[in-house]
């Protein structure tokens, strides 16, 4: 698949088919994230894939609640992918500090994209979300204390095969200028 065709399939999937991702699509989404570029090459992630039922449907359990129910479709999903913000270089930090610019969640950001074009590629549906009980994450993947959660990734089959989103995006006038604001 070219490059513009892979951005043009991707979209978020809200609804998954029961079906296992098989272990060697797993193995080329870890490429991918391990391939993903960092600041100073800090790397400074640590991609937990979660397929286990039970964990998984704990997990999925935590990225929602009755008060605010949008991501419940993240039980339906077969993998719940987690990347977690890891110790990233002292020349990271001091620069991120210094500019004002949090490195390492631009690091998660492009990991995050590496990982969700690739599972495009290799038919699968995956879907960001940022909205999650971090805490209660931690605990059920034994995350340290003092690791954080940088985002949750559903995974899987989409159940149905909707059409590209390019309607819905920003026209390229809107969202793009030349030589100034």
């Amino acid at each position: 698949m070219r490059f513009d065709e892979l951005m043009q399939a991707r979209r978020s999937v809200r609804k998954y088919q029961q079906k296992m991702v098989e272990p060697e699509k797993l193995l080329a989404l870890i490429e991918a994230v391990r391939m993903a570029p960092s600041a100073s090459n800090a790397q400074p992630w640590k991609l937990i894939l979660v397929d286990d039922p039970v964990i998984k449907n704990q997990v999925a359990m935590a990225t929602f609640s009755k008060t605010f129910p949008f991501n419940k479709f993240a039980a339906e999903a077969p993998v719940i992918a987690v990347l977690a913000v890891e110790k990233h270089s002292i020349l990271t930090q001091v620069a991120g500090w210094l500019k004002d610019r949090p490195f390492y969640l631009i690091d998660i950001g492009i990991a995050a994209a590496h990982f969700c074009l690739q599972a495009t590629e290799l038919g699968l549906g995956t879907c960001m979300l940022g909205w999650f009980d971090e805490s209660q994450i931690k605990k059920i993947l034994n995350i340290p204390r003092a690791t954080r959660i940088g985002l949750v990734i559903t995974l899987g089959y989409a159940a149905e095969d909707r059409p590209p989103h390019s309607k819905t995006r920003k026209a390229a006038e809107v969202m793009s200028s030349r030589n100034k604001y």
